[in-house]
């Protein structure tokens, strides 16, 4: 099963299909098809669906590579100092949009059916596209990973992080999460904020407030459904929430998500965010590894 982790690796990740919340350092947004991010070494990152527990096909694709590989390839070459900037923001999540991100989704594709020689060609083509224009990537995270990390991910915080995701619909107290982590609530306040960038109470605000998005974008719940179905007790402080995390109150939010999705029906929606299928971790996923020094790991979902 997917969960909030970290790797040595870079990572491109493209979501194919599906929507939901994603996590990628400190921080905390939604996701939806077509949406292409990069994360450099040992930045936490997951992606967590909305989909009720039901498994996608094709969801998403991925591909690895080491720090060695990035350096050989920016030290070895002048003309890959664009790339070399581009791994250097990689540290704190990039976002991209526009025609980087689509050329990027399709040079990705076919590193997955490519074989030999061509592989390495795409792959660099891909780093060269996703450097040329600065102004159509985002950096997400506040913060890049601490020189020295743990050799892996806290088990207590996926525990809370789950947690959350899974309950984020009904009363959340830090007191109960901090229990079932086997810690003091004041400890474990300093730890979840140590560990996500965000308070407690933040992250939950978050939480509620993106799967709101979602139901927003996809479904005809009216805003007062939607803001007791994500776990807040009153309109007016959904309202608030609403507009410092997305800077629009929800209806304003309801006409855009509209103008580029299609309302879906809510019949049969779970309100729970399922863990994201992810890599070749849940699926029968075919991995093809590009050759350099095992360098360079493609993920493609299997046929």
């Amino acid at each position: 099963m997917a969960k909030w982790h970290y790797h040595v690796e870079y990572e491109l990740h493209l979501i194919q299909n599906s929507s939901g919340t994603m996590m990628i350092g400190d921080y905390v947004g939604p996701f939806g098809p077509d949406c292409l991010v990069l994360t450099g070494p040992n930045l936490p990152h997951n992606w967590l669906s909305d989909t009720g527990g039901l498994a996608i096909p094709d969801r998403d694709m991925l591909v690895q590579f080491s720090p060695d590989c990035a350096d050989r390839i920016c030290s070895n070459f002048p003309e890959f100092e664009e790339v070399r900037m581009l791994l250097m923001n990689a540290a704190f999540g990039l976002l991209f949009s526009g025609e980087t991100a689509r050329k990027g989704a399709s040079l990705l594709r076919k590193i997955g059916r490519a074989q030999g020689a061509q592989r390495m060609i795409l792959f660099l083509d891909l780093l060269a596209t996703l450097a040329r224009n600065p102004s159509e990537r985002k950096t997400l995270s506040h913060r890049a990973p601490a020189a020295t990390i743990p050799s892996r991910p806290s088990e207590k915080a996926e525990r809370a992080i789950s947690y959350i995701h899974n309950n984020y619909f009904s009363d959340i107290h830090l007191t109960a999460v901090a229990q079932l982590c086997g810690m003091e609530p004041s400890a474990f306040s300093r730890f979840f904020k140590k560990q996500t960038g965000h308070t407690f109470a933040k992250f939950v605000n978050q939480t509620r407030i993106y799967s709101a998005c979602t139901l927003l974008a996809h479904t005809d719940r009216s805003v007062t459904e939607i803001c007791f179905d994500v776990g807040f007790n009153n309109i007016a402080n959904f309202n608030r929430q609403f507009v410092k995390f997305c800077d629009q109150t929800p209806s304003a939010y309801r006409r855009t998500a509209r103008r580029c999705t299609t309302p879906a029906s809510a019949t049969g929606q779970e309100r729970s965010f399922a863990l994201a299928r992810y890599g070749s971790h849940d699926r029968r996923d075919k991995k093809v590894q590009i050759s350099m020094n095992r360098g360079v790991e493609a993920f493609v979902t299997a046929p």
